[in-house]
């Protein structure tokens, strides 16, 4: 690992820094190291990280001290933060610059930083379409990340705006389920719009390219996504994939957000951002570029094929 260049991967047992990990550890030649950032490095993910060749150390995005440690000698750092672990944006936006000022500190030459668009520059203040959360928040997983872009000023940071996890209907229970009737169904307040989507793991492979390409990417923003589709062809697909009937049932954003699950106001607010903001959404997300990083970039029938078991049917 002494001749390689070490990236400091925050989440490495996550979606997208597990992801990114993998993607260092498959490439032996590649140049790069990976130092696999954990609370609990005793758990199974970590564990295999290690046996993998990763250096895995314990450190905490509340315990700036413990990120100080971890990210000290380090060529790069990728720096990502996971809101449904409190569903705080506050704590969100703290910990995101835990991450940006111990990169700063360990004079780190690349740090990416996986952020999202900040959805209340699309309305006005006063308007009504959609309820403000925590106070000040439209869709505050989206909107404190887009807060916290401003903590890495100064960094040599390239920001990765990412997409909607296909993982999510395996991961985060958001798939369709089986009715009376044996016909499964789900039910979104996306209407006919498209929806950006990706593999987790591809996010992880993308931010590698980064890393590799280096330079050039430094003090630029990166959107990427898989493939935009409609829900319907998601069902469609979901359909032909599994062996089963999928129905996609559009909904008002109201009625989602009212469904009572942990995180449905925020979700329905997601989901209504994607459905009001198609154009701008998809503008900013490119599957060329995401392509361009990481060549084995995958489609949803793609993704279908490698995970499909893992759905629970």
């Amino acid at each position: 690992m002494a001749d390689k260049k070490v990236i400091a991967v925050v989440g490495a047992t996550g979606a997208q820094g597990g992801g990114l990990a993998r993607a260092i550890l498959a490439d032996a030649n590649g140049g790069f190291a990976v130092r696999a950032i954990t609370r609990d490095p005793g758990k199974e993910a970590a564990k295999a990280l290690a046996a993998s060749g990763a250096e895995v150390v314990r450190a905490d995005m509340d315990d700036i001290d413990s990120l100080n440690t971890a990210f000290t000698g380090a060529h790069g750092a990728f720096c990502v933060t996971n809101f449904w672990e409190h569903f705080s944006a506050e704590k969100e936006k703290a910990q995101a610059k835990n991450l940006a000022e111990a990169a700063k500190a360990a004079g780190v030459q690349h740090a990416i930083w996986s952020t999202l668009e900040d959805t209340r520059a699309f309305m006005p203040p006063g308007d009504t379409r959609m309820p403000m959360l925590q106070d000040k928040y439209r869709v505050p997983h989206f909107d404190a990340k887009a807060e916290a872009d401003a903590y890495f000023t100064g960094l040599p940071v390239t920001y990765l705006i990412t997409s909607f996890y296909w993982d999510n209907l395996y991961a985060f229970g958001v798939g369709p389920k089986k009715g009376d009737d044996g016909v499964y169904r789900w039910a979104f307040p996306m209407g006919a719009k498209r929806l950006a989507g990706i593999a987790a793991d591809d996010i992880g492979a993308v931010a590698y390219g980064i890393f590799k390409a280096g330079r050039p990417y430094i003090g630029k923003t990166v959107g990427i996504t898989g493939e935009n589709l409609t829900i319907t062809e998601m069902s469609d697909k979901l359909s032909k994939a599994l062996g089963i009937r999928v129905e996609y049932t559009p909904v008002d954003a109201d009625a989602y957000r009212g469904f009572g699950f942990p995180g449905a106001d925020e979700l329905g607010n997601m989901f209504q951002a994607d459905r009001d903001f198609e154009k701008e959404m998809l503008a900013v997300r490119s599957v060329e570029t995401a392509r361009s990083l990481h060549p084995g970039l995958k489609n949803f029938d793609q993704w279908l094929e490698k995970y499909k078991g893992r759905i629970q049917l």
